[in-house]
């Protein structure tokens, strides 16, 4: 699966976007089964029981503006399809609208970008900070939501501003059974978090073919979360020892799935020896906040450090639940001290069926 930027025929991305329409028809076919409530859908659904679709930029100017056509409760499947092009501009799926879909039409995710550039320390104009809601390019709240053939990014330059709170995401969910197909998330600090209404709440995000870069943190969030057949693309930040880390899960301690890496690709420019997979968010130091995460059958680059988890705001990763299971690549090594494995044993309890608990995404 080429990652964003790379040269691909025009037949093989074609190729390709075709599945995609074909695989979306079918998931949305049998959305359209679902009960609906007149009263709670101003948006009608298509003649013969299809899905609404709504286009940007032909009926409606910008993505936000589709958005915001779906209200709130609404039952019925609505698609809204995205014309080739880059839209500056943050989008907001509220925490009332479901079972929305955004897809870009173009041969490829490259070819239909939503971008802004909020860092989370710009203040806002009513006092305090946009803290990662506000920062986010991308905010989806709602359940049942899916995007494909697109790219979200936080292009927010850090070497052009002194702020105390460079974190900018691309995206950031707190709504269930969410669905990301062949889609980029671009960023550097925190590019993409995927939470939950509440710490004892249990959201399910599944990230399949898809593309992910950034250098802090920059996957995390305590959702249960699949990342499948994807590439994963730590950035260098030019220094000799310490370059950042991929990963910040901050699970709660009584849910046993909180992130999955599997079947996919880890890439680096980072030298080697300078990267490490992962640390323990405690956000506001709840001890109850106790990271998951499984990296499986995955390829490692030579980046990753041979001590690859480290302690963060005074939390051992010991503490935490890390390990990986058949890693490989010149970034694995052995299970030791300092290299939780997965015990074989346990390898069945831990698979994409596992966290995603009986939700079935097409």
């Amino acid at each position: 699966m080429p990652f964003s930027g790379a040269a691909m025929p025009h037949t093989v991305r074609k190729r390709r976007r075709l599945a995609a329409v074909g695989a979306l028809t079918a998931c949305l076919a049998a959305a359209a089964t679902l009960p609906a409530s007149a009263a709670t859908s101003a948006v009608a659904p298509g003649k013969g029981g299809r899905p609404t679709v709504l286009k940007v930029p032909a009926q409606y100017p910008t993505v936000q503006a589709a958005v915001d056509a779906v209200p709130a409760g609404n039952t019925r499947p609505v698609t809204i399809e995205l014309a080739p092009g880059t839209y500056r501009e943050k989008v907001r799926i509220g925490d009332e609208q479901h079972r929305i879909t955004l897809v870009g039409t173009g041969d490829d995710r490259d070819d239909t970008v939503i971008v802004f550039d909020t860092p989370s320390g710009e203040p806002k104009p009513e006092g305090g900070t946009q803290g990662s809601s506000g920062s986010a390019t991308v905010m989806v709240r709602g359940d049942d939501f899916t995007a494909r053939n697109l790219t979200f990014v936080n292009d927010f330059d850090e070497a052009a501003h002194e702020i105390n709170g460079e974190q900018a995401l691309a995206v950031k969910t707190t709504g269930d059974r969410l669905f990301f197909e062949d889609v980029a998330f671009l960023g550097n600090q925190d590019t993409l978090m995927t939470d939950t209404p509440a710490l004892t709440e249990i959201s399910r995000v599944y990230v399949r073919d898809s593309y992910i870069e950034g250098d802090v943190d920059f996957i995390y969030g305590r959702a249960s979360t699949v990342i499948e057949k994807s590439v994963i693309k730590a950035l260098s930040r030019g220094s000799d020892t310490n370059n950042g880390y991929v990963t910040a899960p901050s699970t709660w301690k009584d849910n046993p799935y909180g992130m999955l890496i599997t079947d996919s690709t880890v890439i680096s420019d980072a030298p080697d020896g300078t990267y490490h997979l992962g640390r323990p968010w405690h956000p506001s130091g709840n001890p109850d906040a106790i990271g998951q995460l499984l990296i499986r059958d995955t390829k490692l680059p030579a980046a990753v450090k041979a001590a690859p988890w480290s302690d963060m705001s005074g939390f051992s990763w010991r503490d935490a639940r890390f390990a990986e299971y058949r890693t490989y690549g010149p970034g694995a090594a052995p299970a030791g001290p300092d290299r939780p494995h997965l015990d074989p044993a346990l390898a069945d309890d831990y698979e994409r069926s596992d966290y995603l608990r009986g939700w079935d995404p097409c």
